[in-house]
């Protein structure tokens, strides 16, 4: 992308308007741009067979249609799980992946380069942080794979931001971009079809409740006591339990909207008989889903997935405790999906 062209995905319908305007070109080549973007999934504007010769030249000149260039994409054996590698502009790495279910296809996309959470078993974590994506960066990954799943007559059913980075770190690029793909005129992706993954922000957790958005929130836990969770993930001595559980609780009253917790499994650091039940105790009487996913490994981290038996019996746990917890299926380990494993893997 040339640093002088804007990202024509960075623009909401009015900023296109007022480029547009600018041009001396009708009202009505929005409504065209902007279905070709996000409805017809067009990446360049020589695809638009209904515009002008000179709209398409302007196009050309003054936007970019690309600022993730494709450096690497690995597909699993089984063909279900396809990882992209991107590099932006000004050379930094950014990781999606699709994920193929039986009725549905699930994104992860990033919203950051790099991350400054530091959780200790993430590849992105160990990788630092770089800077924040835009919400055209954030946009464009949806459309690479979207435009990928067109020639397979498939679409993209499902949107999770818990790739590399917090999004909530980078809240209102994130939710730009949200919008932006929510939006009913063009790629029209239903607000709970959206999952959004923090660490556990406390100040945009109560900004996100009083939204009041339909978007799901799902909250990085993975311990259920202090000590432990602050050597997992360094945020919570910001952030303790003690202050997280509360807001976490605020925001289902606020919502009325149910609240999932994310917890890799470790084995023998918080797959244990006592680690469910410390999590029973810590979220009982809230509207609440548990899932649960044995850890995908990461070079630097010396901890070992749960095993099969060990995750089965830390979810009956939950389960009888009347909690509601899925054991959720690792994908693309032959490819290693986990976040920011492949850029780690190209720094390296």
């Amino acid at each position: 992308m040339d640093a002088l062209k804007p990202l024509i995905y960075d623009l909401d319908r009015d900023g296109l308007k007022e480029i547009l305007t600018g041009w001396n070109q009708p009202a009505f080549r929005v409504n065209q741009i902007w279905d070709g973007i996000y409805k017809n999934l067009k990446s360049a504007p020589s695809e638009w067979s209904n515009l002008p010769a000179d709209l398409k030249t302007l196009l050309s000149e003054r936007m970019s249609f690309q600022a993730l260039k494709p450096v690497d994409r690995l597909q699993s054996e089984d063909g279900e799980t396809v990882k992209t590698l991107f590099s932006t502009p000004d050379g930094k790495s950014v990781e999606a992946v699709l994920m193929k279910y039986e009725q549905r296809h699930t994104l992860c996309i990033s919203s950051q380069a790099g991350c400054a959470m530091g959780c200790v078993f993430c590849a992105t974590g160990q990788m630092g942080f770089s800077r924040n994506l835009t919400g055209g960066e954030i946009v464009e990954q949806v459309l690479y794979y979207a435009r990928l799943l067109k020639t397979e007559n498939e679409f993209v059913t499902n949107i999770v931001v818990m790739g590399m980075g917090e999004p909530f770190q980078n809240y209102d690029n994130t939710l730009e971009a949200i919008d932006r793909l929510n939006d009913s005129r063009g790629f029209n992706l239903g607000a709970r079809r959206f999952t959004i993954s923090t660490v556990g922000l406390i100040p945009a957790i109560q900004r996100f409740a009083v939204e009041k958005r339909q978007v799901n929130l799902a909250v990085s836990l993975h311990a259920a006591n202090n000590s432990l969770r602050s050597q997992l993930l360094p945020i919570n001595r910001k952030y303790p339990l003690e202050e997280l559980i509360p807001v976490c609780r605020e925001y289902i009253e606020i919502t009325g909207r149910r609240l999932t917790f994310e917890w890799a499994l470790i084995q023998g650091v918080n797959d244990r008989p006592q680690d469910a039940r410390e999590l029973v105790d810590l979220v009982r009487g809230m509207i609440c889903h548990v899932n649960v996913i044995p850890l995908n490994p990461t070079q630097s981290f010396t901890g070992k997935a749960t095993t099969a038996d060990r995750a089965r019996d830390f979810a009956a746990i939950l389960n009888e405790a009347g909690i509601p917890c899925t054991i959720r299926l690792r994908r693309g380990i032959d490819i290693q999906a986990g976040c920011g494993q492949l850029a780690g893997k190209h720094k390296n």
